[in-house]
């Protein structure tokens, strides 16, 4: 199948999965339906096959702004779905599955940007799956940081509304948010640390914002992490420094990638 009808099949059914979601939220009902499964299911497959051609062709790889916005959404997906299995997080697809259909569709119809690489070492392919991997799943700790962020303004004023009113707890609200920060600052300093051994000049021009920015971001997490093991910091605290610290992960990454590819059509 053509990789333009792919990414037309993956967002129409991640729009079609989203709206079911929705419906169960305005019903309030808990939980994922069936509509939810099966037409998030066959989107994410779709997604895959649009990410893995988009990405990788039979002797480079394509990490281009575009390019790698699927890709990264596809992991965010996937990780979002090892987290359901275990915790209530279904309330962030809302928000998930709309940006994955945008993510998918501009991966196939948008211009090349950037240049090809030839096929990564086994260091650099390990830098790159563990950021990716981290990124993942620091999105998700900000998308469940921001809910988080309304619950507990809503609990305050004591007027809970609309989709507050499903959300588990918030003391289970605020323990998902720690495990998905603890899963992404692990993996976020994998990255720093494989980045410094296996990606040459890592301060080099082109990459010394992204370096300098992507350690900010991980001390940030790090002391959110102790705070709140330490102090006892919950809340909203939580929430301003979490999305703080995602805030300068994407300038570090989409930022870079945006002025050097879009901007100044650099490789």
């Amino acid at each position: 199948m053509p990789l333009s009808l792919l990414a037309i099949v993956s967002a129409l059914l991640y729009l079609v999965a989203a709206g079911i979601q929705l419906m169960h939220v305005l019903q309030r009902r808990r939980g994922l339906g069936l509509g939810v499964i099966l037409s998030g299911s066959v989107a994410l497959l779709c997604h895959a096959a649009v990410a893995w051609q988009s990405v990788v062709d039979t002797s480079s790889v394509h990490l281009g702004f575009y390019k790698i916005a699927a890709l990264i959404f596809f992991i965010i997906n996937l990780a979002c779905i090892v987290f359901l299995l275990k915790r209530p997080l279904q309330n962030l697809l809302l928000a998930l599955l709309p940006l994955s259909a945008a993510a998918v569709l501009v991966s196939a119809f948008a211009p090349e940007t950037g240049r090809a690489s030839g096929p990564l070492q086994d260091g650099l392919l390990l830098h790159v799956s563990a950021s990716l991997l981290a990124y993942a799943l620091l999105t998700l700790a900000a998308l469940q940081a921001a809910l988080l962020a309304v619950q507990d303004r809503q609990l305050k004023h004591h007027h809970p509304t609309g989709i507050v009113r499903l959300l588990p707890p918030l003391q289970l609200m605020e323990s998902m948010l720690f495990e998905l920060l603890w899963a992404g600052v692990v993996v976020l300093g994998a990255a720093i640390v494989s980045g410094f051994l296996f990606v040459e000049n890592i301060f080099a021009q082109h990459l010394v914002h992204k370096t300098i920015l992507t350690i900010i971001a991980w001390v940030i997490y790090g002391v959110l992490l102790w705070g709140h093991h330490q102090l006892g910091w919950r809340s909203q605290t939580a929430v301003r420094l979490t999305l703080v610290a995602f805030v300068l992960l994407v300038l570090a990454f989409f930022g870079s990638k945006l002025v050097l590819e879009l901007v100044l059509q650099r490789p």
